[in-house]
């Protein structure tokens, strides 16, 4: 499975506790997500759902630093290549057509490479 255990432990928790009671409320639609009345989340609703919890977090949600649904897919790509995953494999996950889309998320971890060798390094700095 793709996603890590604290992932994992808390969509167990969402599918224990919450979603009965909203599927209660609803349609009872397959989709895992849903909104307050039973139906499938929304990719808008998704937003303003993460925009509440990056306010509650104090992290930005406007301008060129702020916290958006593709911050997600962007962190979520840099650690599985810092992590030592194929980039192929990033690439099918991510869902893009071509690997060269992909590769834009190497650059960060060349980058990461980079600063753990000058500051890591005893050679570095010489």
């Amino acid at each position: 499975m793709p996603i890590g255990g604290y992932a994992v432990a808390a969509l167990d928790t969402y599918l224990v506790r919450a979603r009965p009671g909203l599927v209660a409320a609803g349609r009872g639609t397959p989709a895992v997500f849903l909104n307050a009345r039973g139906g499938p989340l929304s990719r808008q609703s998704a937003w303003t759902i993460l925009r509440r919890a990056a306010r509650r977090a104090n992290l930005p949600v406007d301008g060129p630093r702020a916290v958006s649904p593709h911050t997600l897919r962007h962190s979520y790509a840099t650690h599985l290549l810092d992590g030592g995953a194929d980039v192929r494999v990033v690439q099918e996950l991510l869902g893009h057509a071509s690997v060269t889309t992909t590769q834009v998320y190497t650059l960060v971890t060349v980058d990461r490479l980079r600063e753990v060798y000058a500051t890591s390094h005893p050679r570095a700095r010489g």
